[in-house]
């Protein structure tokens, strides 16, 4: 089945050409069907190529989904252009008195700053609790998976010594999970982030279930006991060469990022990585929507 997209949404045609089945919200009025309304929060400051890599996982399902992209209406992001965000994206205010199956909240360039001092804190307050009336279940990816622990949970997070920057493996704790139903034990997921949270005070959560760690012992995926919020604290959605385009940033900007660890063949920033996290990526989401929306949605909002 189809994800639907807004009509024009650049996205579409390289969406198309993956073979990914699409359909424009015009069409998708005529379909007969009950779909899945998922409400993407996009803080990345690349939005076009985050909204690929999500559109991208989520149209692998055989759910019908219609996609609303939502910004923040007190930051005004300087990647892309003011006609991008008009004709494709809403505010909160257009959105607040409906309600979604899904939501998912990204990622953003501001993890070094305390939560408190980023300019959209308190709109993003608001809309993490008004997703626990008006959403089933809300995909927090990583500054967004820190920011539901400590506003959900009261879990801060911490400067790491150094960029936790590369693609790392990860042990499952709890395959049974159906979150990650079908995940081998051990898999690969990249990370892009300068902080952490704490792994004791999630574990010692009553309300958290630790379900998978990294290599190094950092939390990776963490579930409300319930599924209502599921939060990632890596980059699953990442296309195999985004971490290279973020190296060849920070280089430019002679911040002295180290090279990304287990990411580059030979560890030659030269080669063409590998997509070594595709199969699990695809899986996550997929069973997020089946099992924590689609089943647990109810057919009238």
């Amino acid at each position: 089945m189809p994800i639907t997209i807004p009509k024009d949404l650049p996205a579409g045609d390289l969406l198309k050409k993956e073979k990914i089945f699409i359909m424009d919200e015009v069409r998708a009025r005529t379909q007969d069907i009950r779909p899945l309304n998922i409400l993407i929060l996009n803080l990345m400051p690349e939005k076009e190529k985050t909204e690929l890599q999500l559109l991208r996982l989520l149209g692998n399902t055989p759910l019908q989904v219609n996609i609303t992209f939502l910004r923040t209406s007190t930051y005004q992001s300087k990647h892309v252009s003011s006609y991008h965000l008009e004709h494709f994206y809403t505010v909160f205010d257009e959105v607040k008195n409906r309600r979604f199956d899904g939501m998912i909240i990204t990622g953003a360039p501001v993890e070094k700053m305390a939560f408190e001092d980023v300019d959209y804190w308190e709109e993003l307050t608001k809309i993490m609790e008004w997703t626990k009336t008006n959403v089933t279940s809300t995909l927090h990816i990583c500054w967004g998976a820190q920011a539901a622990l400590y506003y959900h949970f009261g879990i801060g997070k911490f400067e790491l010594p150094e960029k936790c920057f590369g693609v790392f493996q990860h042990q499952c704790f709890a395959p049974m999970t159906k979150l990650v139903r079908g995940f081998d034990e051990i898999f690969q997921a990249p990370h892009s982030r300068y902080t952490d949270v704490s792994r004791e005070a999630i574990e010692h959560h009553p309300d958290l279930q630790l379900i998978s760690v990294s290599e190094e012992g950092a939390p990776f995926i963490i579930m409300s006991e319930n599924g209502k919020n599921i939060m990632i604290t890596g980059h699953l959605e990442y296309d195999a060469t985004t971490l290279a385009d973020e190296y060849a940033r920070d280089r430019k900007k002679g911040l002295g990022t180290a090279i990304p660890k287990n990411y580059f063949p030979n560890n030659d920033f030269n080669e063409r990585p590998l997509h070594t996290w595709r199969s699990h990526s695809y899986l996550l989401f997929s069973n997020w929507l089946n099992y924590y929306v689609y089943q647990e949605t109810p057919y009238q909002w």
